[in-house]
């Protein structure tokens, strides 16, 4: 469905994305998750075709997104942070402009936009008009105007933002369901917002992309903890750090003489047999031995640190 190579965009001295490749599939629900200023509008912008790279090609259904934007955009919903809507209009008379301006035939109108309306959650309002609707509403309404065409690539820009926890909920269950015939790509800064509607995640921070997986690979990991009392602490990391497969080990945590170790393992490596037996050759007194637990944000933090 997208296959972006090489992007690269700057705004005089600042770079915005360097040299970043993107691979979406059809069906695929993915986030795109960083830190405010890493990227992620500029590479959305590109993406829908409101911006141009400097170096790279982006092509969406094997169309060039640069010399074809009108065409791609035709089977593209695209919610940008700060959603553009006709504060004077009423919310049907807004989305009736839309379907106009979609080339959706006039016998068909209403039932594209009832459909967008119920998905969106916009019932009670239709008379309304948007200058007068909460935040929240008026992000529903850029919601309902991205999938009113019923578009093929759905790109959301923070779509939840402004949005109650509530809201929020019904927006993630929208999503699911779209995903169902609809390619989605989503761009947050919400760790959890990603979790909870994404199947795979990429992340960029400053303009490169740092890590893209499923989010079940990334929560894989050989790493362990282990607990055990001991009053020779260095000792025991000396141990732990000699075992086969092991990269390195260090302290994390001190409890009197209850000494936590965070032990890091070479890939596809199962270190805690090899642990226990250790523990049990020094008679140390074992109170936990598991593997670390990851999430995405254990892999944001990992990676944010490293930069």
């Amino acid at each position: 469905m997208i296959k972006a190579d090489h992007l690269t965009k700057t705004y005089g001295s600042i770079t915005a994305l360097d040299d970043v490749n993107v691979s979406v599939s059809p069906g695929e629900v993915i986030g795109l998750l960083g830190p405010n200023g890493a990227g992620k509008t500029t590479l959305i912008k590109i993406l829908a075709g409101y911006l141009h790279p400097d170096v790279g090609t982006v092509r969406i259904k094997n169309l060039d997104i640069v010399q074809e934007p009108a065409r791609v955009q035709e089977f593209t919903g695209y919610l940008p942070e700060n959603a553009p809507l006709y504060s004077e209009l009423r919310v049907q008379d807004c989305l009736r402009l839309i379907a106009e301006l979609r080339g959706i035939p006039s016998g068909q109108q209403d039932k594209y936009i009832s459909d967008a309306v119920l998905a969106a959650g916009l019932e009670g309002r239709l008379a309304q008009r948007v200058g007068t609707l909460s935040k929240g509403y008026r992000q529903r309404l850029g919601l309902a105007q991205a999938i009113l065409h019923k578009p093929q690539l759905l790109i959301l820009d923070e779509p939840t933002i402004g949005l109650d926890p509530t809201q929020i909920v019904e927006v993630r269950r929208l999503i699911r369901n779209l995903a169902r015939k609809t390619t989605v790509l989503i761009s947050s800064h919400i760790l959890s917002e990603i979790e909870a509607t994404c199947d795979r995640a990429v992340i960029i921070m400053g303009g490169k992309v740092k890590a893209d997986a499923d989010l079940k690979e990334l929560a894989l990991t050989t790493n362990v903890l282990v607990s055990l009392q001991t009053k020779d602490e260095n000792t025991a990391l000396k141990n732990l750090t000699a075992l086969p497969g092991v990269r390195e080990a260090c302290i994390t945590e001190r409890d009197n003489d209850i000494i936590s170790y965070l032990v890091k393992g070479e890939k596809d490596r199962d270190l805690r047999p090899d642990i226990y037996r250790d523990v049990k050759k020094n008679n140390y007194l074992l109170y936990e031995l598991h593997k670390e637990t990851r999430n995405l944000e254990t892999v944001f933090n990992e990676l944010a640190g490293e930069g």
